[in-house]
């Protein structure tokens, strides 16, 4: 008979805490699950740690060749037997013996309900060390009391920024079969596409308590990914937005396909007028945008929408950085590409204005006339 949870428990080089991970959940109030710990070829002791379980629960995978992170995620989800897959990484844990009981339960009341997840709490500090640090996860909080969203009422939300730790969701079988596997073109945002996906389909419940645990140290996927190469960061930022769209176009979402595209205007600007992920230089220029642009619509009304967003975006990035000559050029720009635009054009004749300018500008975001958020003039 199958269980109804499958823990998918990706490990590589983290023995040392995978009996924190496994302990959490052997822990839980509700018992009917199965813990494939999918080992991706670690050169550490994993199997010997793995192998100290007596719990018939709990199954290890060796993989005699390294597959990277969503090869073993999606390898471990085709081996999982349970109706609900939770995929939680050896170096995080449980922090509420109930919290598998609280999942499961709302799952099997409400058949729409495609994922449950809550806050997460952060760990960080040298694993080498007895120094540690816990802090709660603020971006994961969507609100003080329990709900259930509507998919696309979050996915609004999500495409914004990942507010959902990745330990923290129990997902429904059925969206994995339904809507596919992680993306193995997203190595640093695949998680954040999946919350993303399974919301334009499935509503999703949410737990105000926090009850998850994210480590945050030097070994850790994100962060080793970051150092690694933060140009990924950036195309991943990118092509979230974009994917969703795609499905949201083939599902004649319209209102999503919108949102996508204004995300990706942010998005865009931010990386060509800012140093973003602790880059030393812009994680974009304007030809790669451009490629970009072109590599993923095939409209050109639609990329004459966004390139002239894109450019009133950067212009409002130069402005608050005190470059106002760069932020004047692309506010023209972008009026060169879209006249209609009244919000750029007041902001180009405040620009022109100087300090009395200035002034209202700062007055009008505080009133929120402009649609951005207010932030410290740098002249």
């Amino acid at each position: 008979m199958n269980p109804t949870v499958s823990f998918v428990v990706p490990c590589y080089r983290l023995a040392h805490l995978l009996p924190e991970c496994v302990n959490s959940i052997l822990s839980q109030t509700f018992y009917d699950f199965e813990v494939l710990i999918m080992d991706d070829c670690s050169p550490d002791h994993t199997a010997e740690v793995a192998r100290s379980y007596r719990d018939p629960r709990i199954n290890y995978i060796w993989n005699e060749h390294n597959l990277g992170h969503h090869r073993n995620y999606n390898k471990g989800f085709g081996l999982a037997r349970g109706k609900y897959v939770w995929l939680i990484s050896a170096d995080d844990y449980l922090l509420r013996p109930y919290v598998l009981e609280k999942y499961v339960c709302i799952l099997e009341k409400q058949p729409r309900v495609g994922y449950t997840f809550c806050p997460g709490i952060e760990w960080g500090g040298r694993l080498d060390t007895e120094s540690n640090c816990w802090r709660s996860y603020a971006q994961s909080v969507h609100g003080k009391s329990d709900r259930i969203f509507k998919g696309r009422t979050l996915l609004k939300k999500l495409l914004t920024w990942n507010t959902i730790v990745a330990a923290s969701g129990l997902v429904r079988r059925e969206c994995y079969e339904k809507l596919g596997l992680f993306p193995l073109d997203m190595p640093f945002a695949g998680d954040w596409y999946m919350w993303c996906l399974f919301a334009q389909q499935f509503d999703v419940a949410y737990f105000a308590e926090p009850m998850v645990c994210y480590r945050e140290h030097e070994g850790n996927m994100t962060k080793k990914l970051w150092n690694e190469d933060a140009s990924v960061c950036c195309k991943d930022d990118l092509a979230v937005p974009w994917a969703i769209k795609q499905k949201a176009d083939e599902a004649g979402s319209r209102n999503i396909s919108r949102d996508c595209i204004v995300v990706l205007a942010r998005t865009y600007a931010k990386s060509i007028a800012t140093k973003r992920y602790g880059m030393s230089e812009p994680a974009l220029t304007l030809q790669e945008f451009e490629y970009s642009l072109r590599r993923n619509s095939t409209s050109e009304t639609e990329r004459a929408w966004l390139r002239a967003r894109v450019y009133a975006g950067i212009g409002n990035e130069y402005y608050w950085q005190g470059e106002r000559l760069l932020a004047k050029q692309f506010y023209e720009r972008a009026l060169n590409a879209d006249p209609w635009m009244p919000k750029v054009h007041a902001k180009r004749l405040l620009l022109s204005l100087g300090g009395p300018g200035d002034a209202l500008r700062r007055w009008l975001y505080r009133t929120k006339e402009l649609g951005e958020s207010p932030r410290q003039l740098n002249l």
